[in-house]
């Protein structure tokens, strides 16, 4: 399914995409002395599986408005060690992949997309996740637009690349005919070091079913997505999130920018004490004690400091939405 609906033809299941992005570089040959490129306003994920094949990451700066990589950012970067670059796609929404794509092949770079928040979205010229990288990665945790709980995969083009992840994902394992008295059967061959990556049978059994359901529940989330844009642009003391004119995101997660002097973690503190979760936006990853990367991403940073996801989930109702609306409404004027 996964490879006919991105149109890439090879899918392999994992399970999480923090998996597939390990395995994506692992098969394209990304190791120990080399750079990967990683928009830096992210979930670490990205950036850890870098570490895990030995690799240095660099990060890369994102643009304010759509909180994607800025393609300006990546010759500034480059260096003759750089080997990959790690695309996300923030809260469901693309980034602009032509530009991305076009910049990266002029320095050699082969292109990974992180589309744990994107399955089914599309960029401003209709791109889907996929079309111009070498690998794209998927997720289905929880929070995600389709989910079996936890997993993930990786789509490509490559049919060779496909193979190894998909060898990769079971602890190396070349499967080898062998016939005995007159019976085939299967004898594995350990080949190369892999590891534990399965999706269980049970997961993909779900997911399957989420995956059929998808247009219905992203339809769903656009609808809920686009009633928040409405009611909060009425609030004062933050900003809703950009959408570029044709895109289409599938709004994994509802992020708000808030105004410049909101103690952002005072409103999740005031919100919760009003019965309403929130959570922060996603990392800096550079600012992480882990990387601890000179690096400045100033754009990225001031996102992590100020970026506020509001509930949204398939089965929101109005009335809720409208408390959390009416809510966040009281805690900014409270904090005026």
């Amino acid at each position: 399914r996964i490879a006919a609906e991105t149109g890439l033809g090879q899918a392999v299941a994992c399970s999480s995409c923090t998996a597939a992005l390990h395995l994506a570089l692992l098969a394209l040959g990304v190791g120990a002395g080399d750079d990967a490129l990683v928009a830096d306003y992210s979930f670490p994920a990205s950036a850890h599986s870098a570490l895990f094949v030995g690799a240095r990451p660099v990060f890369l700066d994102v643009r304010p408005d759509t909180y994607a990589l800025d393609p300006a950012e990546i010759s500034k970067a480059v260096t003759s060690n750089s080997k990959a670059l790690i695309v996300v796609h923030p809260f469901g929404q693309m980034a602009e992949m032509d530009a991305v794509a076009a910049e990266a092949r002029r320095f050699g770079l082969k292109i990974v997309e992180d589309a744990a928040c994107a399955y089914g979205a599309a960029d401003s010229r209709g791109r889907k996740p996929g079309e111009l990288a070498d690998v794209v990665c998927f997720s289905f945790h929880a929070r995600k637009s389709a989910t079996s709980g936890e997993g993930g995969a990786l789509a490509t083009r490559d049919e060779a690349l496909a193979k190894r992840a998909r060898s990769l994902t079971f602890f190396g394992i070349r499967p080898a005919r062998e016939r005995r008295d007159g019976a085939a059967f299967e004898l594995p061959v350990f080949e190369r070091l892999g590891y534990n990556y399965k999706l269980s049978d049970i997961q993909a059994a779900i997911v399957e079913v989420q995956l059929q359901r998808l247009p219905e529940m992203v339809a769903e989330r656009r609808r809920l997505a686009a009633r928040y844009t409405e009611a909060l642009a009425r609030v004062r003391g933050l900003t809703p999130p950009f959408v570029p004119p044709g895109a289409r995101p599938v709004w994994q997660s509802y992020v708000v920018t808030l105004a410049g002097g909101v103690d952002r973690n005072g409103v999740i503190a005031a919100m919760r004490a009003r019965g309403v979760e929130c959570q922060i936006g996603t990392y800096a990853q550079h600012l992480q004690p882990v990387y601890a990367d000179p690096r400045p991403c100033p754009v990225s940073a001031d996102l992590f400091r100020r970026h506020l996801a509001l509930p949204l989930f398939f089965g929101l109702s109005e009335a809720q939405q409208d408390r959390v609306v009416a809510a966040l409404a009281d805690v900014l004027e409270a904090g005026r």
